[in-house]
Order: structure tokens, then C-alpha cells, then sequence
């Protein structure tokens, strides 16, 4: 029956870099089975921060980024040798676990995260993170826009009235009732990242009689991004 198994030797290219990009199954109604405040819950990114931790230890990536339901992990080494279906069950199964783990309460229906694999050249990392920070901007105007509405009119009006406008549309509705979204914390605006950091350590030399200074790397949840840019993913030793 082994030949059944006709997908199992899938496998992404060889010496290749890749970005596991996670989304939250039916994250909607799991907001709604949890009451999370809109239109940001803070115990929820709370959570969601330990488990992109977790996805960074577990398989030593190089740099996570989450915001919303949505997690994508740049891996410099492939694990499971490079098996697609290993690799999109078992983070997605892994990320799970570590949700239910750190909320630590009742579930009316168990979360879920879907996978999907992303072969990627050092040429295109920065534009592929780009490209989801600007989509959690456009989360964030619309999560605050809709929040907003709603506060003011049914939902099937509030809908609407939001639906046909652009982000900059929005911004100037909010704007106009006193909501800046440059006040908001930044994670909301450009979501957060876990990757590594340097930290100075000052040891005494016994054989030298002398202080010394060395370099230990620790893991960095960053909840203050700046916007993407080449010169930020060099510092932090993405890009070269």
C-alpha cells in the first residue's frame, strides 16, 4: 500500500531557503468562542508571542513574523529533509499545540492552523516581509475602521459602509473622529518578530587578571518594529 502514499515524495529544492507561512483556521469564530476585545486583544498576542517563541526554538528559524492569525517562519536549514507534507503537518500541528498550551482554557472547537511552504532567494526575503507588513496596515485600518462602525450602526450597515473604501478612505474616517492610528502600540500597526540578539556580557579573566567582554545571542520577541527595510534585516544578520 506504500505506493499510495503518492504525495510523500514531495520535497522542496534542495539547499534552499524557506518561509512556512501559518493561518488560523476559522480565527473569527475562535474570537468569538473567546469574547477577545476588539480590535486588538492584548492576551491574545500575548499568546500568539509565545508561540512564534516556540516556533522559533523548536525549528531553529532565523526570523519570525506574526500579525493577526497569520505567522511566517524563514527557515534557513529545512527540517524532515526537506518533506512537504512533514513539514506543513508538523509546524501547523506544532503551532497549535503551543496556542492551546499557553491559552490555557476552554475550547469549544480546537484551533487549527493551515501551511503552506515558500521557497525563497535571499533577493526576495525583504520584499516577501514587506509585503506582509503592509498587509498588517491594512489590517490594522480596517480592524479599527470596521471596530468603529459598529460602535455607531447594525453590523450589516457598518459593512456597508466600509465595504468600497480605501485605506486611506478609512484613515480619514477615523482620523475625523478623533481616533489617530498613529497613537496605536505598534505591534497593531506592523505586527511583531522573534529573532536573535546580541547581548554584552562583562566576565572576569582569571588568567589574565582582567575583565573580558563577549557577545551571547539570545532570542528577542520584538513588539517595536521598525518599517522592513534592507538595513534592519542586515543588523539583525537575515541579510548579509
Amino acid at each position: 500500500m506504500k505506493e499510495y502514499e503518492v504525495y510523500s515524495s514531495l520535497k522542496v529544492p534542495k539547499n534552499s531557503k524557506i518561509i512556512v507561512r501559518l493561518d488560523g483556521r476559522s480565527f473569527h469564530q475562535l474570537a468569538r468562542d473567546l469574547n477577545l476585545t476588539k480590535p486588538y486583544d492584548d492576551n491574545f498576542y500575548n499568546v500568539f508571542s509565545n508561540v512564534c517563541e516556540d516556533l522559533f526554538k523548536e525549528f531553529s528559524a532565523s526570523f519570525v513574523y506574526a500579525f493577526s492569525d497569520e505567522i511566517s517562519i524563514l527557515l534557513d536549514k529545512v527540517p524532515f529533509n526537506g518533506r512537504l507534507e512533514k513539514i506543513d503537518s508538523v509546524i501547523a500541528s506544532f503551532a497549535a499545540s503551543s496556542f492551546v498550551m499557553h491559552y490555557n482554557t476552554q475550547f469549544k472547537k480546537p484551533p487549527a492552523f493551515d501551511a503552506r511552504v515558500i521557497p525563497i532567494s535571499d533577493d526576495d526575503i525583504l520584499e516577501y516581509f514587506k509585503w506582509r507588513q503592509d498587509e498588517s496596515w491594512r489590517n490594522c485600518v480596517n480592524s479599527h475602521g470596521i471596530f468603529y462602525l459598529k460602535s455607531k450602526y447594525p453590523n450589516n450597515i457598518a459593512n456597508d459602509k466600509i465595504n468600497g473604501k480605501n485605506l486611506s478612505d478609512v484613515h480619514e474616517l477615523l482620523f475625523e473622529h478623533g481616533i489617530n492610528l498613529n497613537d496605536v502600540d505598534t505591534y497593531k500597526k506592523r505586527g511583531l518578530a522573534v529573532y536573535r540578539k546580541n547581548k554584552k556580557v562583562v566576565g572576569f579573566n582569571k588568567k589574565e587578571n582582567k575583565n573580558q567582554v563577549s557577545y551571547r545571542s539570545y532570542v528577542h520577541t520584538d513588539w517595536d518594529l521598525p518599517k522592513f527595510s534592507y538595513d534592519f534585516f542586515k543588523q539583525i544578520g537575515v541579510l548579509k
